[in-house]
């Protein structure tokens, strides 16, 4: 099984590696580029078989270690279908809810 986990940073936490895009992509010419977030995209394949540990297992991998709770939002997509076969592809959040947004891990 195939997951896909994108960390960003949560709102308000201050992102210099997005200013320093920001900058260099006006700094190339690129106009009306603002707000720019930078995150960290990971790709993992699990042996797992049952899609609800496989989630709980990405969670915990998410929580423990993936993402800096306090501030980072996570979210993952589970891929359960066969190699190859893209047809039944799924995302999933944190919150294993199927939500597409970015989703705030609840961490202490």
């Amino acid at each position: 099984m195939k997951a896909r986990i994108v960390i960003t940073l949560k709102p308000g936490v201050l992102d210099p590696q997005g200013k320093a895009i920001e900058g260099a992509l006006a700094g190339l010419g690129f106009k009306g580029v603002q707000g720019v977030r930078q995150g960290k995209f990971i790709e993992l394949e699990l042996d797992e078989r049952d899609p609800e540990d496989a989630r709980e297992q990405i969670r915990e991998m998410c929580e423990r270690l993936l993402a800096n709770t306090v501030i980072e939002n996570y979210r993952f997509e589970l891929d359960e279908s066969a190699p190859g076969d893209r047809s039944q592809e799924r995302g999933e959040s944190a919150t294993g809810a199927g939500d597409e947004k970015a989703v705030a891990a609840q961490g202490s």
